[in-house]
C-alpha cells in the first residue's frame, strides 16, 4: 500500500493512467492518486479497478464525464475553492482528449485555482509514433459523425491539411471508415493501431486503399482503434504548353476528361496527372460560364 500520508495543495490534477500496460503508469501519476482527496473520473468501477492493482485506496470518488459535467463541475470548483485536491482521471491515457476536461481547467484558472498536470501514456501519440507516418505536424480529429454523409463532409474538410491526421474509431466502425477515407484521401499512406501496450499490439501500415480493403475482408478486429493517415503527397506541377492545353480545350468539347488528357498526354509526351489536372480546371471553368 502506498504512503497517503504526503499532503497536495488544493488544485487540480490532470492524471495520466495507462492505456493499457499497467507499468505505464508514472511514480508522481501514483503519489498524487494515493493523495488526492477527491478522485474525478468517467467510470467509478474502470478507475476503482486501477487502484486496486496499484495498491491505493481513494478517499472519495466523484464520477465526471460528458453526460453529467454542466452538473459536476460547479461541484468540483467548489471543493477546490475550499482547500481540497482533486485529481481528473479518463478510463484510459492522458485526460482531456476525446473528453470535457477542457472546461473544467478553463474555470480553473478562470477562478484563480491551482491546476497542475501529471503526465504519462497517450493512445494519440502511442499510435502516431507505431504508424511510421510524418509526425512533425499532427492533428488530433477525435472520433467522426456516426452518420455517412456527415462523416464523409468532415474527411473532406481535412484533405488539404499538410499534416498527419489521427482519429479514433470503434471496431464495428472501422471498415465503413476506412472506405470512406480511402474515397477523401487517395494514395495516401495509412496505419491502423490498435490494443496499444497490451500483449496483441498491432500497428498495420498499408496504402489507405490496401487498408480498407484489408479489414473488409478479415472483419472488425477486437480492441481499441486509432487511424493515423500521412499528410497529402505534394505534387510538383508540371508546365503545359500552350498548345497542348489548347487541344486539350478542344478535345473536351466531345471527350471525357480522362480520354482527353490521355490523348494529349500521348500527343505532347506530357504527364498525364497534370494534363488530367487541367483538364478538369477547364472543364470546370467551362461549366460554370
Amino acid at each position: 500500500m502506498l504512503d497517503t500520508k504526503s499532503n497536495l495543495i488544493s488544485g487540480l490534477y490532470l492524471v495520466s493512467t495507462p492505456i493499457g500496460n499497467l507499468g505505464d503508469i508514472t511514480h508522481r501519476a501514483e503519489e498524487v492518486l494515493a493523495a488526492a482527496d477527491v478522485i474525478a473520473c468517467e467510470d467509478t468501477r474502470t478507475t476503482g479497478k486501477l487502484l486496486e492493482l496499484l495498491g491505493i485506496k481513494a478517499k472519495s470518488f466523484l464520477p465526471y464525464h460528458e453526460h453529467n459535467a454542466d452538473t459536476i463541475r460547479p461541484k468540483i470548483l467548489a471543493l477546490i475553492a475550499s482547500g481540497k485536491s482533486v485529481a481528473l482521471v479518463s478510463d484510459a491515457g492522458t485526460p482531456l482528449i476525446s473528453d470535457p476536461g477542457y472546461r473544467l481547467v478553463r474555470e480553473c484558472a478562470r477562478q484563480g485555482l491551482y491546476v497542475t498536470s501529471c503526465p504519462g501514456a497517450s493512445a494519440v501519440l502511442t499510435a502516431l509514433q507505431l504508424s511510421g507516418l510524418p509526425s512533425d505536424k499532427f492533428l488530433f480529429c477525435g472520433f467522426l459523425p456516426t452518420k455517412s454523409g456527415a462523416r464523409l463532409s468532415e474527411l473532406q474538410s481535412l484533405s488539404s491539411i499538410e499534416a498527419s491526421l489521427v482519429f479514433y474509431e470503434s471496431p464495428h466502425r472501422l471498415s465503413d471508415t476506412l472506405q470512406a477515407m480511402a474515397e477523401v484521401f487517395t494514395g495516401r499512406n495509412a496505419a491502423v493501431v490498435r490494443e496499444l501496450t497490451k500483449r496483441f499490439e498491432e500497428a498495420v501500415r498499408l496504402p489507405i486503399a490496401e487498408l480498407a480493403a484489408h479489414y473488409q475482408e478479415t472483419g472488425a478486429p477486437k480492441g481499441e482503434i486509432v487511424i493515423v493517415i500521412a499528410p497529402p503527397v505534394k505534387v510538383t506541377t508540371e508546365a503545359i504548353p500552350t498548345e497542348a492545353a489548347l487541344l486539350l480545350s478542344r478535345l473536351l468539347k466531345f471527350m471525357s476528361v480522362k480520354d482527353a488528357s490521355s490523348v494529349t498526354s500521348e500527343h505532347y509526351n506530357l504527364s498525364k496527372k497534370s494534363l488530367y489536372n487541367e483538364a478538369l480546371k477547364l472543364k470546370n471553368g467551362t461549366e460554370s460560364d
